[in-house]
């Protein structure tokens, strides 16, 4: 009796688990649903036929249970497809790129309890990137990454004590950098122009906005990302939105921010590129950091980084200006009806939920 009852509650909760996520709300827990799609995937996938087995396949409920089960599969791999090789690509490898229109770029969530920069370090010289960009580091970490300075001569550090501070290092030129507080003055973002060597202008969002926790909605998160895929849709330049978004590649957040930024993301077609927690198994891991561009660049590769001692692992991706305006190479997920008047009400809602909290909250 125990074991069948153990049975139906893991079952009823990998439904439940698949249904949820599909309620329009910003609340914590139903939206924290959206980053476990895969293992409650392969979870359903292994109860479903572990289910009929202990329950007995001849019993009408064991079959409601199975049906539920499979549907809920099919929910959830729906949501999975796109980031999977079997799904095809969003943009597609270039084949050349001439040397002035390439930017390369690495984000990086180093931790600010992280106990040293070594590794970090070193994978920063293996690839050799054009620009870093870190969040999470405090006056410690800013000391630690010194060592990038002779390399990238331009920069904008901003340690903060409390989980907030980022940097950026570039050998490319910036253009007007600033560290801006999109939605509330306490969470920090970046936005700077790259002069690449062609002398073409790529316009840099750096992100790093509040996770969903507990007792904290997404309302503010998926604000400050809508703020920033607005701001590089109404200026219609290339650019480029990177960090620790903590947003799921194939959340509803993500995808809505592609279509109101007109921004691509290379994982579509390639695979997850899950970069947290290492601290867990690469099945158990969810991709919340995010490399995203607009239909200016193509792509000339994307790779997870080396594990850095940080609870993400840095993300790599290689891009080329085909050209800085006109016809793009590519095309970028067009807005849908509505969802403009559904950004700017998540921005409004967004600024109300951040007015009402104390900083530092």
């Amino acid at each position: 009796m125990a074991l069948r009852l153990g049975v139906w509650t893991v079952c009823l909760a990998a439904v439940a688990a698949s249904l949820l996520p599909v309620v329009p709300t910003d609340n914590w827990w139903i939206r924290a649903l959206d980053f476990p799609r895969l293992q409650v995937a392969m979870l359903l996938a292994v109860a479903m036929p572990g289910a009929g087995w202990l329950l007995g396949w001849w019993r009408g409920a064991t079959r409601v249970l199975v049906a539920a089960m499979a549907g809920a599969l099919a929910l959830q791999l729906a949501w999975l497809w796109p980031y999977t090789p079997l799904h095809p690509v969003q943009v597609k490898l270039a084949g050349a790129c001439r040397a002035g229109q390439r930017l390369s770029l690495v984000v990086a969530n180093l931790q600010e309890d992280n106990s040293g920069a070594g590794r970090f370090l070193a994978e920063v010289r293996r690839v050799d990137p054009d620009v870093v960009f870190v969040v999470e580091i405090d006056g410690r970490w800013a000391d630690a990454l010194a060592p990038l300075e002779g390399r990238y001569p331009h920069r904008v550090v901003h340690p903060r004590d409390d989980y907030w501070g980022l940097a950026v290092y570039s050998r490319l030129a910036l253009v007007e950098p600033e560290v801006r507080h999109l939605l509330s003055d306490y969470v920090p973002s970046l936005r700077a122009g790259l002069r690449l060597e062609s002398g073409a202008v790529a316009w840099f969002h750096g992100l790093h906005p509040k996770p969903p926790l507990p007792g904290t909605g997404t309302g503010q998160r998926d604000a400050e990302l809508l703020l920033a895929a607005l701001a590089v849709r109404e200026a219609g330049l290339p650019a480029v939105m990177a960090g620790d978004l903590n947003a799921v590649a194939w959340s509803d957040t993500t995808a809505l921010v592609q279509r109101v930024g007109g921004v691509i993301d290379p994982r579509i077609g390639r695979g997850p590129y899950v970069t947290f927690p290492t601290w867990m198994p690469s099945v158990l891991r969810v991709p919340i950091d995010h490399v995203l561009f607009t239909p200016a660049f193509d792509l000339l590769g994307l790779e997870r980084l080396a594990d850095i001692g940080s609870d993400h692992l840095p993300l790599l991706a290689r891009l080329c200006m085909m050209q800085a305006a006109g016809v793009p190479t590519v095309s970028a997920p067009a807005a849908r009806e509505g969802d403009m008047a559904r950004a700017r009400a998540v921005i409004r809602e967004g600024r109300e939920v951040a007015a009402r909290q104390p900083v530092g909250d």
